[in-house]
C-alpha cells in the first residue's frame, strides 16, 4: 500500500491561521481563513503546516462552510480522519490532536472581505477580545 499524496494545489498563500497564546476557557482557540470552500485541499494544507509539535488526528466540521465532505484526507505522509457535526454549527472546525486536546477554529469564508477576516482572526485568538462563539465573531466583523 502506498503512502497517501495530498491532492496537487494551485498557487497556493502562507497558511492565514491564528491560535491563541495558551489555552483557556475560551469558546475559540483561533481562527482559520482557508483560501477555498474545497476541504480535501485546505484542510490538508491547514494540517501539513500546522505549528510544531501540534499533530492534527482528527477533525469535525461545519457541513455548509464547505463543498465537499471527505471521511478522511490525505496529508504528509497518512491520514486524518474526518467527521461533520450532527447539528449545523456553522464556521467552526475542531481539530483533534495527538495529545488528546481539541482545538475550537472559527473558519472564515475564504470570499471573506480581508479586513474583515484579519479582525476576525485576531479576535478569534486574542486573549482580551470577549469570548464569543464563531458566528458570532463573524457576525460582529461583519456590522
Amino acid at each position: 500500500m502506498s503512502s497517501p499524496t495530498p491532492s496537487p494545489s494551485l498557487t497556493r498563500v502562507p497558511l492565514r491561521l491564528r491560535l491563541a497564546d495558551a489555552p483557556g476557557p475560551r469558546k475559540l482557540d483561533g481562527g482559520w481563513w482557508p483560501q477555498s470552500r474545497d476541504l480535501a485541499t485546505e484542510l490538508a494544507d491547514l494540517v501539513d503546516h500546522v505549528p510544531a509539535p501540534l499533530r492534527v488526528s482528527r477533525a469535525v466540521f461545519s457541513p455548509p462552510d464547505w463543498d465537499d465532505h471527505p471521511r478522511r484526507v490525505p496529508v504528509s505522509g497518512r491520514y486524518v480522519k474526518v467527521g461533520s457535526f450532527p447539528r449545523d454549527d456553522t464556521h467552526l472546525l475542531l481539530l483533534t490532536l495527538s495529545d488528546a486536546k481539541v482545538l475550537r477554529l472559527l473558519v472564515v469564508p475564504p470570499a471573506q472581505d480581508e479586513t474583515q477576516a484579519e479582525e476576525a482572526l485576531r479576535q478569534s485568538s486574542d486573549a482580551d477580545t470577549p469570548s464569543r462563539t464563531a458566528s458570532e465573531v463573524l457576525a460582529a466583523v461583519a456590522s
